[in-house]
């Protein structure tokens, strides 16, 4: 079975993201890894370059991002297509992984067998993994952010990614392959680590900044801006958050053991504010 992964990136460097132990949590997984590197300025190139040098698996293409598909964030789900176009097309599967997302390699063994599984499924169109969002900090996850996503594709030309990048289509006819469309996907043994909302809350409002950027040409939106242009910004809703007791993948434990305590919140089952959300939102976790 021949396996690649994909991804891309653009100044994240600058962003203090995890984008190379990201592609660390993917590289024992994979026979080849194709990185798209976006036009920057502040030594994302050099650093992929860098971890090629180390791993001949790596590929590295370079893009020009083009400013008018930058509303709504499409521009992600180009740069993932473009990094999907260069995967081999003899691959029985592409792994996509965003810059802050993770595999775990207590899951190797257990993706492996569920790739095997579906591999001559020809109408599976892909493999969705069940997410770990944390939020704030490595030690609370968010049960209320998007619970599965579609993260083992096709690499035959069947999908593409929409939107901004969040999920894929089936390319024929763009019919979304979300949790509707159980035909055309099977759950892969193994979870998504997401960690794209974990920083200090310095870095994190350059991230919703950045972001902004991305999705809104003609300004932030009025959540965002109120983020950007807070003192002092905290994530909210923190003392509501699911705690996380489980083992971090190894390749960002070392991000974890420098992270300072910011958020001591108490029981969440002993906070009013808990079961008022539940009442508004539903318990999820």
């Amino acid at each position: 079975m021949f396996i690649s992964g994909f991804t891309f990136c653009r100044n994240l460097v600058r962003l203090d993201y995890p984008f190379l132990e990201s592609m660390q949590s993917l590289l024992p997984l994979v026979d080849e890894l194709v990185v798209v590197v976006g036009d920057s300025d502040d030594g994302t190139l050099e650093a992929v370059e860098n971890l090629r040098s180390k791993n001949p698996k790596i590929k590295v293409y370079q893009s020009v991002w083009d400013q008018s598909l930058f509303d709504n964030g499409k521009i992600f789900s180009q740069q993932t297509n473009l990094a999907l176009s260069y995967v081999n097309k003899s691959a029985d599967w592409a792994i996509h992984l965003q810059s802050d997302e993770f595999l775990h390699e207590d899951d190797y063994d257990k993706l492996i067998a569920s790739m095997e599984r579906y591999k001559n499924e020809e109408a599976i169109l892909g493999l969705m993994l069940r997410q770990k969002y944390f939020y704030g900090d490595y030690w609370h996850t968010n049960p209320y952010a998007g619970r599965r996503l579609l993260r083992i594709v096709r690499a035959d030309g069947r999908v593409e990614s929409v939107g901004d990048s969040s999920g894929f289509a089936r390319k024929s006819d763009g019919q979304y392959i979300g949790k509707e469309q159980r035909k055309l996907w099977r759950y892969a043994d193994g979870w998504l680590y997401h960690y794209g909302f974990v920083n200090d809350p310095k870095k994190l409002q350059n991230k919703i900044r950045a972001k902004a950027e991305l999705y809104h040409q003609g300004g932030a939106s009025p959540e965002d801006s109120k983020k950007i242009s807070a003192k002092e910004y905290l994530p909210e809703n923190m003392e509501i958050m699911k705690p996380f007791k489980g083992k971090h993948p190894k390749v960002i434990r070392e991000r974890v053991e420098g992270f300072p305590i910011i958020y001591n919140y108490p029981n969440r089952w002993l906070n009013q504010k808990f079961y008022k959300y539940i009442l508004k939102h539903g318990f999820k976790g």
